[in-house]
């Protein structure tokens, strides 16, 4: 495949936009000849890869699909997980829809109070910032790949796309931290299940788990499974099991010495220079390695207008670490 490689992102350290100078029916074609070249461009450019006017998928979107096999074995239907079913695509259910139009009707995110951080950028930096997790990581084992596409994206400048290096930020790791985290597990919770560190500073008591739906244990720090490098892994207010966590083995709860440790860690990996913010234009597809970024959404203007993503979760290599594991999410 021949590719002309931009890296890194703008205002990033990582990440690259490939330009493949043909259809979006061709870029396909020619990735399922060639299927390594992709996943090597996205190794290279540390978890992060932009491609632009794939705009073809909105109206053949079996594109969107047959590009996500090129990353791993396979593609999840989301007819068989913990997905509420409106959120799936009618005649695709290997697409998540991720809108807050009908029959989706998903709220934005809060507008950060202030909108702007002190340099007068977008706010990234935790707690300024909330919403970063990784796609699914209540779940063992996680997914490897994630392709988001751009239907219909919000104006510019709102509903933006956040990522953060979990490579760069554990190599930048003060020594001691380091050495903290190293062998930590988090506990990660399905959002929804009333174990949100919101519901925990309410006093709000959650509801029962059923077997498939358990608070899921995952390391702290993950060594990728293709570059073999270390990264930070964890998410926060929304994705963890802030009763019975949000580590095993340190005290829980919003206000014990975990919630500290969460603070400090989530402060690090979110600073400016770990971050990209996507700007998104229609036709957009981002591909991100679960595996070693985390990222969040922003806030747009629901009340206004209308955002419809399209999302495909691609599995086949968590790790040594998940090896041989059944799907957790599965009933029993």
């Amino acid at each position: 495949m021949s590719i002309t490689r931009e890296a890194p992102l703008p205002c990033a350290s990582f990440g690259a936009a490939l330009h493949l100078g043909k259809t979006a029916q061709e870029i396909v074609a020619v990735a399922e000849r060639d299927p390594e070249a992709l996943s090597a461009a996205l190794a290279e450019a540390k978890g992060l890869l932009l491609i632009q006017s794939m705009n073809a998928i909105a109206d053949d979107p079996d594109l969107l699909i047959r590009l996500s096999r090129v990353f791993g074995p396979e593609v999840e239907d989301y007819r068989h997980t913990l997905t509420d079913l409106k959120s799936v695509h009618a005649s695709v259910p290997e697409i998540l829809l991720v809108s807050n139009m009908p029959p989706v009707g998903k709220a934005p995110p809060k507008r950060p109070e202030p909108p702007l951080a002190a340099d007068g950028l977008i706010p990234v930096q935790y707690p300024h910032r909330h919403g970063w997790h990784t796609d699914q990581s209540y779940r063992r084992p996680p997914p490897d790949i994630s392709l988001f596409y751009a239907v219909t994206p919000s104006q510019r400048d709102t509903g933006q796309t956040l990522f953060a290096n979990g490579i760069l930020a554990y190599e930048a790791l003060p020594a001691a931290l380091k050495a903290r985290v190293e062998k930590l597990d988090g506990l990660h919770a399905q959002p929804g299940s009333g174990r949100s560190r919101e519901a925990a500073l309410a006093g709000r008591t959650p509801r029962a788990f059923a077997a498939h739906e358990r608070s899921q244990r995952q390391p702290v720090v993950r060594t990728h499974p293709v570059t073999g490098e270390r990264s930070l892994s964890l998410g926060e207010w929304g994705q963890m099991d802030w009763f019975e966590g949000p580590f095993v083995g340190i005290e829980p709860g919003p206000h014990g010495a975990g919630a500290a440790l969460l603070d400090e860690i989530m402060a690090h990996l979110t600073e400016r220079r770990f971050c990209y913010a996507h700007e998104w234009t229609q036709g957009d597809l981002l591909v991100w390695d679960n595996r070693c970024l985390v990222h969040a959404a922003t806030w747009f203007d629901g009340n206004k207008e209308g955002r419809l993503m399209w999302r495909t979760t691609v599995h086949g290599n968590p790790g040594a670490y998940y090896a041989g594991e059944k799907k957790s999410w599965l009933p029993a």
